[in-house]
């Protein structure tokens, strides 16, 4: 199936899906073969490259406290050239004031925010899918 590139049906295909487990970011200098093994994904920055790890992993490997975050993805195959989706998606999060950290990858793009906050922030992803069906 070709992705999804028009606004309103990457919205009304999304179906926020939460995925299992607790989740952190982490940035190190030179990230240890086996940490950079047990990454979901990473992203090479000046101040050194950012892993996104199990929550369970990086406590154990001692690294620095940060923010313990659900997993979510949007199920719609969205085009890497599409428009709105993710300005869509931090919106509607951030109107209800939580933070959200996009990740844009080739077939899906996931969403991850504070644990706390998970269960609201799939109702209102599943109530702005609601308004572009039909």
């Amino acid at each position: 199936m070709p992705p999804v590139a028009e606004t309103r049906a990457m919205l009304a295909g999304m179906n926020a899906v939460r995925m299992p487990g607790r989740w952190r970011f982490s940035t190190l200098a030179a990230p240890d073969p086996a940490l950079r093994a047990a990454a979901i994904g990473s992203f090479q920055e000046a101040e050194g490259e950012t892993l996104i790890l199990p929550h369970d992993i990086a406590v154990a490997h001692g690294l620095p406290d940060g923010p313990v975050m659900a997993y979510i993805t949007l199920t719609v195959h969205s085009a890497l050239d599409g428009v709105g989706l993710t300005a869509a998606v931090a919106q509607a999060l951030a109107a209800a004031h939580i933070p959200c950290n996009m990740v844009a990858a080739f077939h899906h793009d996931h969403i991850f925010v504070p644990v706390t906050q998970a269960e609201t922030a799939l109702a209102i992803l599943h109530r702005l899918q609601s308004t572009h069906q039909g």
